[in-house]
């Protein structure tokens, strides 16, 4: 089949943009020709690879309606379209209502945040998207509940498909401490985009309360601030980290790294880590692609409570808390560094899910779903949980 994703892509630095990549390479392992629509952010250049066939200014409408005309043009069997509100142009993204329009192309739409509690705006977008869709991708059952129940989506057009894992090469833990030169260190870990959603300043106060039982322990901070938000407000949020860290006397237990990761060093941090968390303080986050990673490579995770944690960490997969507080965090690491059975439950348990979220499988999950809504008369008659 000839496919293309509208989505951003790399080199742009966005998780949207990894995952279109990650779906593009391991839907081309599966014998399909893959070409990216890619939405350059304002006042930016990229210098694109060569799957990327037509470049989208997010705030230039008129380029969202020329891309699809551009695809009606092409032999093109259907378009991948990547959801996120932040990506394009227009109150809430709207102009990508413009590319729906004109499209003439089926298309399926991959919802990365699903809301429970949508302003008017993001609830009329998104029900008129997945009206036009052919299908529509979720990634936990939490969504496509919301998406059947809020957004009005018919249930048989919902699919719900897990975030896709990358295979990633499995590391002893204390070889890599070595040559990090953390040898011996309890390690707890974070990673991802840097902003003030994320919740850093709750990970920080629970390694401060668990410092006096283990002077030795170390927070991993890893990750680059958020690009839009580093154009938009700088480095503030990361300053007000550091000056936390300064306050709380924790410059030899907590460890910036600044930058955007490699995979590979992305499988060191994590296959180095003791504790996974994420401290995310709202409740009501669809996907974590860095928690989906931490899965991947059966690490013991310590999560606040939001839809995705709930969902992938129930049945002994991870320690969920009930709020987003650090005494609550830390009694939970605590719980997992004491006890190197729970610890290794949990890793077994955790990796066990991880095997069935690689790239390869998910790829296949969405070749299948490809071929079944092409087939003439398409018809389902309840959500399919691939």
């Amino acid at each position: 089949m000839n496919l293309a994703i509208l989505s951003t892509y790399p080199p742009r630095e966005c998780g949207i943009a990894s995952f279109a990549k990650d779906l593009r390479d391991n839907l081309t392992l599966w014998g399909q020709e893959v070409k990216i629509l890619a939405i350059t952010d304002n006042g930016s250049s990229y210098s694109y690879p060569p799957e990327v066939v037509f470049e989208l200014h997010e705030e230039c409408k008129e380029d969202f309606a020329a891309s699809a005309e551009y695809i009606n043009s092409s032999y093109t069997d259907l378009v991948l379209l990547e959801h996120e509100y932040g990506i394009f142009g227009g109150c809430d993204g709207n102009y990508l209502l413009d590319f729906v329009a004109h499209l003439k192309k089926p298309f399926i739409l991959n919802t990365h945040t699903v809301l429970s509690q949508p302003t008017i705006s993001q609830k009329s977008i998104l029900m008129k998207l997945g009206q036009s869709a052919s299908a529509v991708i979720c990634m936990t059952k939490r969504s496509a509940e919301l998406l059947h129940e809020v957004y009005k989506i018919p249930l048989n057009k919902i699919y719900v498909v897990p975030h896709g894992v990358p295979v990633f090469r499995e590391k002893p833990r204390e070889r890599l401490k070595e040559a990090y030169g953390v040898s011996g260190r309890p390690v707890v870990t974070t990673f991802g985009f840097i902003g003030p959603g994320k919740g850093i300043e709750i990970g920080i106060k629970a390694i401060a309360i668990l410092k006096e039982k283990y002077p030795d322990i170390l927070y991993f901070i890893v990750g680059e601030t958020h690009p839009k938000l580093k154009k938009r407000e700088g480095e503030v949020y990361r300053e007000s980290l550091e000056k936390l860290v300064d306050d709380l006397n924790l410059h030899d237990n907590v460890r910036f790294i600044n930058k955007f990761l490699t995979l590979e060093e992305i499988g060191d941090y994590l296959y180095m880590t003791d504790v996974y968390i994420t401290p995310y303080p709202g409740r009501h986050q669809a996907v974590s692609g860095t928690l989906s990673y931490a899965i991947g490579c059966g690490r013991a995770i310590v999560s606040t409570p939001y839809d995705y944690s709930l969902e992938m960490l129930a049945n002994g997969r991870g320690l969920v808390a009930s709020q987003a507080d650090p005494e609550e965090l830390a009694t939970l690491i605590d719980r997992i560094l004491k006890d190197p059975i729970l610890k290794s439950q949990l890793e077994r348990k955790a990796g066990k899910l991880g095997k069935t979220m690689t790239w390869p499988q998910v790829a296949k999950s969405y070749v299948e779903i490809i071929e079944e809504i092409l087939k003439p008369n398409f018809t389902r008659r309840a959500v399919k949980d691939v």
